[in-house]
């Protein structure tokens, strides 16, 4: 009895679901655009070819997308999507024509508020390549998508613009405050992208030296960034006329919180337009001795010989002395002291010296080495052997070790003696007399222990 019960019961719920589906679904208008859904499949898999092989040349902007790999990851999804952004294309012009005839088009704005969710959730994870982010933009996309298929969308935006407050005379609400962060961040990914490219493009000008090329990325930058806050603001009704009531508050805000910052910044700013220092020059500051690398908004990466690379503040390269040996020649002039033994002809030891520094391929042939006799000295003759080099950045001890070696086997071929301090201890016969004792293991120290005493000469 119970089992034929529940055969009655279930044969009236499939009737109740027959009958709701004869009367929502199988309607001529729902019918329609299920067959127009269905037509438009057939072009979108014939353009899926040529859409894909536009889209993979893409792939061939390796050089500009080699600093961002989700970029990469993007350009790389996009020819497996062919077909569903040619698909939702053309479903999205049949849902304006059905909207502009006033037609029932529902079901297209279904398919293709699904498709278009799912699109977005597939590029945005190919991009970004974090599973939170990815899960975040998954529900933001999947939410937005349902919000449009019950119609509620509309309805949510009035919503979230309702919530509101008064900021003087503007108006600001929680939908224009998501809409201009969303803007923010989409816009300060693209300054970011499109200065990285102007970057590459300026660096391949060589008629520019590289000071003023980092200054133009700098600069450029600065713009990138400001245009696209300043859009974001305006995007929430803020009037950027209203922004110069602000400017004083900020300035003092600056000038306590953020001087040591600002003064960086512009301390590269000077440094840029007076083209003391470039990347690549040779510095000395303090007990640093490297090579620039890079000039940045706040600090300038210094690398030494031994592979460690400084980040002096641009502040300290204004404020203290520094030793820039390619600001104006790459020349520069090194000098080694050498002694010679007092038995030795230093004139031989000085064309030994220039012929030793000569054979070096570093070392310059005009000017050519040049030893002079500089003093005579408590136990050796003073030289020093002076001679230019034009490649600081490749480090100055390497060079100075190859001098000397040079300079030590033309001396030991010729007999040169390289001296070395010498003292004589001299015992004055009137000293005061001189006591010792010695000790033997075991022995009493007070009974054993011989003393000599020697009387000083009357």
């Amino acid at each position: 009895m119970n089992g034929f019960w529940q055969s009655e019961r279930i044969m009236a719920w499939l009737e109740k679901a027959v009958a709701w589906v004869q009367a929502n679904l199988l309607l001529v208008p729902i019918l329609l655009q299920v067959a127009a859904i269905a037509l438009a499949a057939v072009p979108a898999i014939l353009l899926t070819k040529p859409v894909a092989r536009l889209l993979s040349r893409l792939q061939n902007w390796q050089a500009a997308m080699s600093h961002i790999p989700g970029l990469r990851r993007f350009c790389k999804t996009l020819p497996g999507l062919s077909f569903p952004l040619v698909f939702v294309v053309i479903l999205w012009v049949l849902d304006g024509i059905a909207t502009q005839m006033d037609y029932p088009h529902n079901v297209l704005r279904l398919v293709t508020s699904l498709l278009i969710a799912w699109i977005f959730i597939r590029l945005a994870s190919a991009f970004l390549n974090d599973p939170v982010w990815g899960r975040t933009i998954a529900v933001i996309a999947w939410g937005i998508a349902a919000l449009n298929i019950v119609g509620l969308l509309n309805p949510a935006i009035d919503m979230l613009n309702s919530i509101a407050f008064e900021l003087g005379n503007v108006r600001i609400s929680l939908y224009g405050l998501i809409k201009a962060v969303l803007s923010l961040a989409i816009l300060l990914w693209v300054a970011s992208f499109a200065s990285h490219l102007f970057e590459q493009r300026i660096n391949r000008v060589h008629r520019l030296t590289p000071s003023v090329q980092v200054l133009l990325v700098k600069l450029l930058k600065i713009v990138l960034l400001s245009v696209a806050v300043f859009f974001a603001l305006s995007t929430i009704g803020i009037d950027l006329t209203a922004l110069a009531v602000f400017g004083g508050a900020v300035g003092v805000g600056i000038g306590l919180g953020l001087q040591r910052i600002v003064a960086n910044l512009i301390s590269g700013l000077i440094l840029l337009l007076d083209r003391s220092i470039k990347p690549g020059d040779v510095i000395a500051i303090g007990d640093t001795f490297g090579w620039i690398q890079s000039l940045g908004a706040r600090y300038t990466a210094v690398r030494t010989r031994d592979g460690t690379e400084f980040l002096i503040p641009n502040e300290d390269l204004i404020t203290n002395q520094v030793e820039n040996w390619s600001h104006s020649d790459v020349q520069l002039r090194l000098k080694i002291p050498v002694g010679i033994s007092y038995h030795n002809d230093p004139r031989q030891a000085i064309a030994l010296c220039n012929e030793a520094a000569g054979k070096c391929k570093r070392v310059l042939d005009t000017p050519g080495p040049n030893t002079l006799l500089r003093g005579f000295g408590d136990n050796s003759v003073d030289l020093e052997i002076r001679f230019w080099i034009n490649d600081p950045q490749n480090g100055r001890g390497n060079i100075i070790s190859e001098v000397l070696l040079n300079v030590w086997d033309a001396f030991r071929e010729n007999d040169i003696e390289i001296p070395f301090p010498q003292r004589d201890l001299h015992l004055h016969p009137g000293s005061r007399p001189l006591r010792f004792e010695v000790h033997h293991p075991g022995s009493d120290i007070a009974e054993n222990a011989p003393t000599t005493t020697d009387k000083p000469n009357p």
